[in-house]
């Protein structure tokens, strides 16, 4: 006999990606990537996720080559630490700016409110380079099960099917708050700048995705790619 009671069409399943807005999150790892339009340019990518949502939820896979390894419990998302990549340089001010000191600065950060500013204290005159400083931050985990209070920012574009993603990023500290800190942190005394659509979306431009080139270097940009969805589907 057929039932019509429980019919699951699909409509209100939770996304497994993670999408703007306040949240807490997880870091599973902390890596560099390069960007195509810049050369010697970097990202910091958190490759982040948000709290188990429960037996009900099935996540990405955690290694789409070994299903064994099961589910991510919670939504992913690839979030770049800055709006824009890391390089040197100097502002309109003339004052220089340095990327291997502001990627420093970023990962002090990352640690004092991730509770891990020991592993970062152990690595002083350990690394010759900043990329073999992150690479070991993203291999030893120190911040491995904190969690962050965040605001997440995004950048509309289209993905592969048609519809509206967003290339996610933090927020530029402010005097309106902080972009991110402990979620040990007293709900009630947090300091993290509240989720407004009206600032930390960027609105889609035509051709928005194209322009950042389609060549292999590109398809390892989370920049460039098309959704998060993309990535962690098979």
């Amino acid at each position: 006999m057929i039932s019509t009671k429980n019919i699951n069409t699909g409509g209100n399943s939770t996304p497994k990606t993670l999408a703007p807005g306040n949240a807490e999150i997880k870091i599973n790892t902390v890596r560099l990537e390069t960007v195509p339009y810049k050369a010697g340019a970097y990202n910091v990518v958190l490759e982040a996720e948000g709290p188990a949502l429960g037996a009900d939820f099935e996540g990405f896979l955690i290694d789409k080559d070994d299903p064994s390894k099961g589910h991510y419990a919670g939504q992913v998302g690839r979030i770049r630490y800055s709006e824009y990549p890391y390089s040197d340089g100097v502002t309109k001010r003339g004052d220089v700016i340095n990327r291997d000191e502001e990627i420093l600065k970023a990962i002090k950060t990352l640690c004092r409110d991730l509770n891990c500013e020991g592993w970062l204290d152990a690595q002083d005159e350990k690394h010759n380079t900043i990329e073999s400083l992150v690479e070991q931050f993203g291999s030893d985990k120190p911040y491995a099960g904190n969690f962050l209070r965040v605001c997440i920012a995004g950048r509309e574009y289209q993905n592969r099917s048609g519809f509206t993603a967003y290339d996610l990023f933090l927020p530029k500290w402010s005097k309106d708050g902080l972009a991110m800190e402990s979620a040990s942190v007293d709900p009630t005394m947090s300091r993290v700048v509240k989720y407004n659509p009206e600032v930390h979306i960027k609105k889609a431009k035509t051709q928005d995705v194209a322009s950042f080139g389609t060549d292999a270097s590109a398809s390892q940009n989370y920049a460039a790619t098309s959704s998060v969805a993309d990535e962690f589907e098979l």
